[in-house]
C-alpha cells in the first residue's frame, strides 16, 4: 500500500510508526503532510518517510488517505483536496464526532470512505479502534482500515449510530482511567508507599486487570469474585467504593462524554 497521512501529529505519527512496525508497507511508500515542517523533518530523518507541507502532494502519491486532523478543520482540508480524490482512493477519517454524511459532502460523489475512532493508547500500540463504513465503502476498504489500525491495537466494527458511545467510552475513557491510576497511587502514598513505587504498582495493577478481562473472556464480576475472600481486605475496599459511588460516577462520566460527542456532531 501507498499510505498518505494528512496530519502528522500525535495520532498520525503513532499510526505511521505502527504501520512500519507491523511491516504493512515500506517507509518510502508512506507520505505525510502537516503544517509543522520541523516535525515533518524529524519524521523524515528518523523514519525515512516522504513528507510535505502540501496535502495535495500526499493525495497525489498515495492510495489510502488517513485524515488525522481535528474535526474543526476537516471540512477545510477536504475542500482543498477534493479535486484530487479519485475512485481509486480510500479515505479514512479519524476526526472525532464528524459524521460520514458530513465528510461525504466534501468528497467527490462515489468516494470510498471509512470512519474510525481510535484512542490515545495508539501511541503505545494498545489502542481500541471502532470502524464504520461510508456509503460507498467496500468490504475490501473496511479490511484495509482494520489492517492499518490493527497495527496499533484492537479493532471493532460498529454502526455509525454507536460512534458517539464509542467516543464517550474508549475515546475519553483513558482520561478516566488515568484518574483511577492516580487515585490508587495516592491511596498507596497515604499508607506509606513512596510515590514512584505506588504509581508503578497502580499502573501495572490496572494493566494486569485489563489483560485478565481480555485474555480470559470472563465477566469482570466473576474475576472480582476470584479476588474477594470472605471478610477479607478486598471486600472491605469494595464496600468503600460502593459507599463513595465510584461505579455510578464512572457510568456518569461515559454518559456525559457521549452526550457531548453528540452535541459536537
Amino acid at each position: 500500500m501507498k499510505i498518505g497521512f494528512i496530519g502528522a501529529g500525535m495520532i498520525g505519527e503513532a499510526l505511521i510508526r505502527g504501520v512500519l512496525a507491523a511491516n504493512l508497507t515500506r517507509s518510502d511508500r508512506i507520505f505525510a503532510s502537516d503544517v509543522d515542517s520541523d516535525h515533518l523533518q524529524m519524521l523524515r530523518s528518523e523514519l525515512g518517510i516522504n513528507t510535505s507541507v502540501s496535502n495535495i502532494d500526499t493525495v497525489d502519491n498515495a492510495e489510502v488517505i488517513v485524515l488525522a486532523v481535528k474535526p474543526q478543520i476537516i471540512s477545510t482540508v477536504l475542500q482543498s483536496i477534493n479535486e484530487r480524490i479519485t475512485g481509486e482512493h480510500l479515505v479514512i477519517s479519524v476526526a472525532a464526532g464528524t459524521l460520514i454524511r458530513t465528510i461525504e459532502e466534501d468528497l467527490p460523489a462515489g468516494a470510498h470512505l471509512v470512519r474510525v475512532m481510535p484512542n490515545i493508547a495508539c501511541t503505545v500500540r494498545q489502542a481500541i479502534t471502532a470502524i464504520c463504513a461510508g456509503s460507498n465503502a467496500t468490504e475490501s476498504d473496511v479490511k484495509t482500515a482494520r489492517t492499518i489500525f490493527g497495527s496499533v491495537g484492537r479493532v471493532v466494527d460498529v454502526p455509525e449510530s454507536m460512534m458517539d458511545a464509542v467516543t464517550g467510552l474508549s475515546g475519553s475513557g483513558p482520561a478516566f482511567v488515568f484518574q483511577i491510576i492516580e487515585a490508587l497511587a495516592d491511596g498507596g502514598v497515604h499508607e506509606g508507599l513512596p510515590r514512584d513505587i505506588a504509581l508503578e504498582l497502580a499502573a501495572q495493577t490496572v494493566l494486569g486487570a485489563a489483560a485478565m478481562v481480555l485474555v480470559t473472556g470472563d465477566h469482570p464480576g466473576a474475576l472480582k469474585d476470584m479476588v474477594t475472600s470472605p471478610a477479607g481486605t478486598t471486600i472491605r475496599g469494595l464496600r468503600a467504593l460502593e459507599e463513595q459511588g465510584v461505579r455510578a460516577g464512572m457510568m456518569a462520566a461515559v454518559i456525559a462524554a457521549t452526550r457531548r460527542s453528540r452535541e459536537l456532531g
